[in-house]
């Protein structure tokens, strides 16, 4: 039976406002809901290897934003983003509780520090039947470990496949530079 928070979740991704405005509201309800400083997507054109995250909730203003325009991502960014690089080849969701002990086979801690400067983090693929990566849901910690627990990976989870949709129609509005 899925829990007051991910009938929340899926109400919500149920709407019939835009796919913008539903995005945003869902990452409003995911971020505090796993105790994340930040929840962002980062959405793409499996077509065309184009993608940015576009979508961001923050605990507060002095969390940093990490938005950024369309880019190529499947040139230089698999090679220095394990995590990226996993998520093309659609392997399941990696959660990492420090990023401080996390090993190289996971992650690049430099790359990790100097693009997101998070301290634990979730990267989870949002994958269609084909296992085509459409986008990436991150939330984050900053300033010290985070253990995700059983609970949090669960709804986690729950939560990929009802933002799959979305994150087309989303896509669909979008002018992929």
């Amino acid at each position: 039976m899925p829990t007051p928070e991910l009938v929340a979740l899926q109400d919500t991704l149920t709407r019939a406002d835009s796919p913008e405005t539903v995005l945003n509201e869902a990452l409003a309800l995911i971020g505090p809901h796993v105790g994340a400083d930040r929840c962002f997507l980062y959405v793409r054109d499996p077509a065309r290897g184009r993608g940015r995250i576009a979508l961001l909730w923050r605990l507060d203003e002095a969390v940093p934003d990490p938005r950024h325009p369309w880019q190529d991502d499947t040139g230089a960014l698999p090679t220095e983003d394990p995590l990226f690089r996993a998520a093309l080849a659609a392997e399941p969701t990696v959660y990492v509780d420090d990023v401080d002990a996390a090993g190289p086979e996971v992650l690049n801690r430099d790359f990790e520090r100097r693009t997101f400067g998070h301290r634990a983090l979730v990267h989870a693929p949002i994958l269609d039947a084909d296992r085509q990566l459409w986008g990436i849901l991150q939330p984050c910690v900053f300033g010290h470990p985070h253990h995700w627990t059983a609970g949090q990976r669960e709804y986690l989870e729950a939560a990929l496949p009802l933002l799959l949709p979305v994150v087309q129609a989303y896509m669909q509005g979008q002018a992929v530079e």
